[in-house]
């Protein structure tokens, strides 16, 4: 039977578009600073109004509503106005990975059809690379540091009227189309609906023991806006509860301990990568932390030792959670407080959120707690679908709403959730989700490339790093430090395998499909054997 026994309903949740909650803060905290970007600021009210502008000048431009309209950009209060102009004029906001290579940019611009990008001058060059890819016209607004650029960001807003779209359907239009690979094969557009935000938003707000944000919240935004987790986490709960964020564009251990020293950040939210470093920089002991209150890992599972182990170094408590873009993402969260809290666990389910373990071979068997399974999950925050791909959403969403999630994980009495692993090859490096196949894809273009396996192998700092065997054709000769760099140039660096072997086999089985499992293993081995011969 599906569990949730531990938080309260919540409903009924607010039927509203995501930008009605910067203008009620907008309201009730006009002055109030929102936004820390470097040495500028940006109230309440001046979000609202700029948002509200940059809305005008849009539908200026002739954007209707349900058109797409891309974001690429690093953390920045201009990402934050842009995201709510958007979706002020009713177009769907598709954020991009500022991390992408041009192929990738111009996959998610196409398959989405953006027809509008609104894109850092940081980030110019590698967009009109990728322009050149892309079959449609696709038209640029540029977030440039000098403001009276003619057809930049500032300028175009600076001479809109403001303008906020009233036909807004909350619960079927959609808000914003993140990309994700989800459960099944190639990366595709996570349909979420402003319904999805605003609800996973409330539900967040309704945590207890001080979890949840607040108006005199100060907090650090270093995870990156694009992502589900930096979008819906932190800008949109910071936003309607009235918090102020510091906006943090290139991970830096000194500045992260500066930023949070100096802003007097109340609550971190970040990754484990972050958390491995927090436990074994020699800095933090000099550092007044004292201003946190509690510290949030999500995107990879932390061992529970590892938790235990930075609360310490943090001097504060350590809470888990979990969710997908697909969940527009938080499903789960532990308690901050220490008589629920569960090392090692992602807690138990968000108010009004069902989850249960099935048996993998069989999903209509529910497991019994501590029985180990596939975790499935059904609540508001269950995305509308995946994009022009009703294969791939009828096989993740069943018709009564259930989502399987292809993590596995078991379940406990008192309904805490533990993640053990996942059913799919997909890799996860330090909260980035990397598929295997398109780094086959990439390598199968290249001319001395015969066949490639990619799959990953434990890390302690980035939770998993990315291994490549691969054959040469006949008479080829493979240079690993070549196909490195090839792969550099095609993909973002977060993808390029850290260890590649040159191999002449891949295990196989008798029907001849590959075995990445004992691929992984003997690479495991290897480098256990590497590492003490190392020490030794």
């Amino acid at each position: 039977m599906a569990r949730n026994t531990t938080r309260p309903s919540l409903k009924p949740y607010g039927v509203h578009p995501i930008h009605d909650i910067l203008t009620t803060a907008a309201s009730k905290y006009p002055d109030k600073t929102a936004i820390i970007d470097g040495d500028s600021s940006y109230t309440f009210s001046g979000l609202e109004n700029y948002s509200s502008q940059f809305s005008g000048a849009l539908k200026a431009l002739g954007v209707l509503k349900g058109d797409r309209i891309g974001i690429l950009a690093p953390n920045c209060a201009e990402f934050v106005i842009a995201f709510y102009g958007i979706t002020r004029s009713g177009a769907v906001a598709s954020t991009i990975n500022s991390g992408y290579r041009e192929r990738e940019i111009a996959h998610q611009v196409q398959d989405s059809g953006c027809q509008i990008l609104v894109v850092h001058e940081s980030l110019s060059e590698i967009l009109d690379e990728a322009k050149k890819l892309i079959k449609n016209d696709v038209r640029s607004i540029v977030i440039t540091t000098d403001k009276t650029k003619q057809g930049s960001f500032w300028q175009l807003l600076s001479q809109a009227e403001a303008y906020t779209a009233t036909d807004i359907d909350p619960e079927n239009d959609l808000v914003t189309l993140p990309y994700s690979s989800g459960t099944t094969g190639l990366t595709k557009g996570v349909m979420l609906s402003h319904f999805n935000l605003v609800s996973n938003v409330e539900q967040l707000m309704g945590l207890s023991g001080g979890a949840s944000m607040a108006e005199n919240d100060v907090i650090l935004v270093h995870l990156p806006l694009f992502h589900i987790y930096g979008m819906n986490v932190l800008m949109n709960p910071c936003i309607a509860a009235g918090a102020t964020q510091v906006m943090m564009r290139r991970f830096d251990m000194e500045e992260f301990l500066s930023i949070i020293e100096n802003h007097r950040i109340t609550k971190l939210f970040t990754v484990p990568p972050v958390g491995l470093g927090l436990s074994q920089y020699p800095g933090v002991a000099s550092r007044d932390l004292s201003c946190l209150k509690f510290a949030m890992f999500g995107a990879a599972p932390l061992s529970s030792k590892l938790q235990v182990k930075i609360s310490k170094v943090l001097n504060c408590p350590v809470i888990q959670g979990y969710g997908m873009t697909e969940l527009s993402p938080v499903t789960n969260i532990d308690f901050t407080e220490p008589n629920l809290m569960k090392a090692g666990s992602i807690g138990p389910a968000l108010a009004d959120t069902e989850e249960k373990i099935v048996d993998t071979e069989d999903p209509t068997k529910e497991l019994k707690p501590g029985e180990v399974g596939e975790l499935a999950v059904r609540g508001p925050q269950v995305m509308k679908g995946y994009l022009n791909n009703p294969e791939a959403t009828e096989e993740t969403i069943t018709s009564d709403g259930w989502f399987y999630t292809g993590d596995i994980g078991k379940m406990d009495e008192e309904g805490y959730v533990t993640i053990v692993g996942r059913i799919k090859d997909m890799i996860i490096r330090g909260g980035e989700n990397i598929y295997p196949r398109e780094i086959e894809e990439v390598l199968y273009q290249h001319a001395d490339v015969s066949d490639a396996a990619v799959f990953g192998i434990p890390d302690n700092k980035y939770g998993e790093q990315v291994c490549l065997w691969i054959k040469a054709k006949e008479n080829r000769h493979i240079d690993e430090d070549q196909i490195r760099d090839y792969l550099k140039s095609k993909l973002a660096y977060f993808k390029v395998p850290k260890y590649i072997s040159v191999v002449k086999e891949y295990p196989m089985t008798v029907t001849g499909k590959l075995q990445k499992f004992k691929m992984r293993e003997y690479m495991i081995e290897t480098l256990k054997k590497q590492a003490l011969q190392t020490e030794a």
